[in-house]
């Protein structure tokens, strides 16, 4: 079986297989408040080196590579950047923007047929006041030489610390329709714009306009690089959420291709303090465009 291995530094994680850094974690990453500093996946790396993900690019500067994230939490964006302003309809940088403050690692897998680490977080109001405390685990594993593909599984649990009620939605759930972009979220490069976009449940020309908002238990977009030789895919799975509101899928490929399950695209869900939200997410990483019935027949085996 492929080996992964896990190395570590004093803000970064890089996880590396046949020679290949598949995946950078940066859990210190710094930056600017006005971005909403958080963890973040970047870069995220097919088997023969390609890159997946983007990093802050010009449009939305706060849009790094994979990471977990929400638009709106009781008025608080740790999204980063703009936030929707319902009473106008338009977006403005307040000084609401959040950061997440990684507090400290409780297990690792630095080696074998999976790798894995366990992480405690803060997220913390643009005030200073702790709302949120995280568990999350990534595990890097799947990794399969021959058809060029390798897995990551997300999860995650929130717990309410801030002493009152939190309500967590999106853009949508503020009035923006189609703008339910919040949890899980990958940016890729923008050499994909325009890419193609598959869902389970719907005929392969469908296209990312059909996909937005639509509960289904996958979604994949393939593109073309930019100095790499032929594509790739990325595969995402809904998963499972605790909250009440089904996972709906945000999805774009123009302007950029984006792809996000989020747990409250077009409805609210209010966590009690003391109360937790668990998130599970997988995604496969393909080292070509797959071919609509390849995606089709790979979700199906690698489903979670």
């Amino acid at each position: 079986m492929p080996h992964l291995t896990l190395r570590r530094n004093d803000t970064d994680l890089t996880v590396s297989t046949g020679g290949i850094d598949i995946a950078r974690y940066v859990f210190d990453p710094g930056g600017a408040l006005s971005e909403g500093p958080k963890p973040f996946l970047h870069p995220l790396r097919t088997l023969d080196g390609a890159p997946i993900t983007a990093y802050r690019p010009w449009d939305h500067r706060w849009h790094k590579g994979l990471q977990m994230t929400w638009t709106h939490v009781s008025g608080q964006n740790f999204w980063g950047g703009n936030t929707f302003r319902p009473e106008t309809g338009d977006y403005a940088l307040l000084d609401n923007v959040g950061r997440m403050r990684h507090d400290g690692f409780t297990g690792i897998v630095d080696a074998g047929t999976a790798v894995s680490f366990t992480e405690e977080l803060t997220w913390i109001a643009q005030a200073g006041e702790e709302w949120v405390a995280e568990t999350r685990t990534h595990r890097f594993h799947g990794v399969d030489v021959e058809r060029g593909l390798w897995l990551l599984d997300f999860a995650t649990t929130l717990r309410n610390v801030a002493g009152h009620d939190l309500e967590f939605g999106s853009p949508t759930t503020q009035g923006r329709p189609n703008a339910g972009y919040t949890g899980f979220v990958i940016r890729m490069p923008r050499a994909w714009t325009g890419g193609r976009v598959l869902a389970g449940g719907l005929p392969d020309d469908a296209g990312a306009d059909a996909v937005m908002g639509l509960e289904s238990p996958w979604v994949a977009l393939s593109g073309e690089h930019d100095e790499f030789d032929g594509g790739g895919t990325v595969l995402a799975f809904a998963g499972t959420s605790t909250g009440a509101p089904p996972i709906r899928w945000f999805v774009r490929s123009e302007p950029f291709p984006i792809i996000a399950p989020s747990p409250s695209f077009d409805e609210h869900i209010v966590l009690a303090p003391g109360a937790e939200l668990s998130l599970a997410h997988r995604h496969a990483f393909g080292d070509r465009a797959w071919t609509p019935a390849e995606t089709r027949a790979l979700a199906t085996e690698l489903a979670p």
